[in-house]
């Protein structure tokens, strides 16, 4: 995909954002069933966590060989592949007779969810002009939200006809579906000069070490910021709903309230792309970061659902103010050739630091207690700003 013309955001909306809507669907449809698999399986308490870090575990490992595949195939071939992938992956989580055969499912549910981001990172980096490009990469982000929010809620109500497994039902159906409109929808038309497709097509793609050593500066000070603020993010996801417990809050009223913060990311995802566009990448990750970090803080404060409540909104803004940004200044930083390439490179550093966030708690909370642990998140939030302060250019990268 490669060489096409430069388009407008929304017209992409059918190819980049729908499909990325149904796949997130998908996700947040399966997210509470694998761990209920593995406990009707036989696994304890232990090992049905174990089987759902698997799949942040096959994030990881499908990084880097995504960015050869999307070089390779180009990115919707990619996207394809990647649904295929999971839909077989589904299947054997459907009839899996143990719990280590659905753990491997899980971890290639991963990789699938690994090429199928890698490819709609650099497809729209490719197809949006630099100037709008906050805003794509954004609502790219606001998508995927959107569909994880959602997807348990569809999850459920099928769930409640046809028991656990109604949940890999769900993203089997949006998968499908997927695949339908990627196969329909035309891509955007390619541009009349041959540009970056011929550099392309002038001789073997370049190597995945090869890139990794010819931008190691990037990777080495940006990259390491874009992990720790994974690593921050994904601290967050464990952070509200054990503080609401150790308040004593029922869970009910702890995952509704952890709804309400994700939907205050999703309110805001489109306003924080505009503003990434006008302002420039550090004036908004910078913010983002230090928002976080001060709820993360805060949180172990909190002593009644008034201020916990308050602390979560906080949270889901400080977050949502950043979606899109790791993906963005990625796309500012990278290269015209091999780009897919160092994507896989640069998004395995964020992927690094979302694995790593929730371990980070758990250690410190056996070490100490779970609020110096909180507090420990929010101190990794203001050395990502710090970092994210001194690397990212002021006005943007150049394009």
């Amino acid at each position: 995909m490669t060489g096409r013309a430069e388009v407008g955001i929304w017209s992409i909306g059918p190819s980049v954002y729908l499909p990325s809507l149904l796949f997130g669907i998908g996700q947040g449809a399966i997210a509470p069933v694998i761990p209920l698999s593995a406990r009707e399986l036989g696994g304890s308490v232990a090992t049905a966590g174990l089987v759902v870090a698997l799949l942040g575990v096959g994030k990881i490992v499908g990084d880097l060989p995504a960015g050869v595949l999307a070089v390779r195939l180009g990115e919707r071939r990619a996207m394809l592949l990647a649904l295929g992938v999971v839909l077989a992956a589904l299947a054997a989580c459907l009839l899996a007779p143990s719990v280590h055969l659905l753990a491997v499912a899980v971890v290639f549910i991963g990789i699938s969810s690994s090429v199928f981001g890698l490819a709609r990172h650099a497809y729209v980096t490719e197809a949006i002009p630099f100037e709008l490009r906050g805003r794509a990469l954004s609502t790219l982000g606001g998508t995927q939200r959107i569909g994880l929010f959602a997807g348990p809620f569809l999850g459920a109500a099928v769930m409640s006809r046809l028991g656990v497994g109604g949940g890999y039902w769900v993203h089997i159906v949006v998968a499908v579906a997927a695949i339908v409109v990627l196969v329909v929808v035309p891509e955007p038309p390619p541009a009349a000069h041959g540009g970056r497709a011929a550099v392309h097509r002038s001789g073997k793609p370049e190597s995945t070490a090869r890139v990794i050593r010819r931008h190691l500066t990037v990777l080495r000070t940006l990259g390491v910021g874009a992990l720790l603020v994974g690593a921050a993010r994904a601290s967050r996801q464990v952070a509200i709903p054990l503080w609401g417990e150790h308040l004593g809050l029922d869970p009910a009223t702890v995952s509704l309230l952890f709804g309400v913060s994700g939907a205050m990311e999703m309110l805001i995802f489109y306003p924080a792309g505009y503003a990434m566009d006008r302002l420039g990448r550090r004036r908004i990750v910078v913010p983002s970061m230090v928002l976080l970090g001060l709820s993360l803080v805060l949180l172990p404060l909190t002593n009644g659902i008034g201020t916990y409540t308050a602390v979560a909104l906080l949270m889901g803004f400080g977050n949502g103010l950043g979606s899109g940004i790791i993906m963005t200044i990625g796309s500012d930083v990278s290269p015209d050739v091999s780009r897919a390439t160092f994507l896989g490179a640069w998004r395995l550093f964020a992927d690094v630091g979302n694995g790593v966030g929730p371990v980070l708690v758990s250690a410190v909370t056996a070490a100490v207690t779970l609020g110096a642990a909180i507090a420990t998140a929010g101190a990794v939030a203001f050395v990502a700003a710090a970092l994210m302060a001194h690397w990212v250019p002021k006005n943007g990268a150049v394009p």
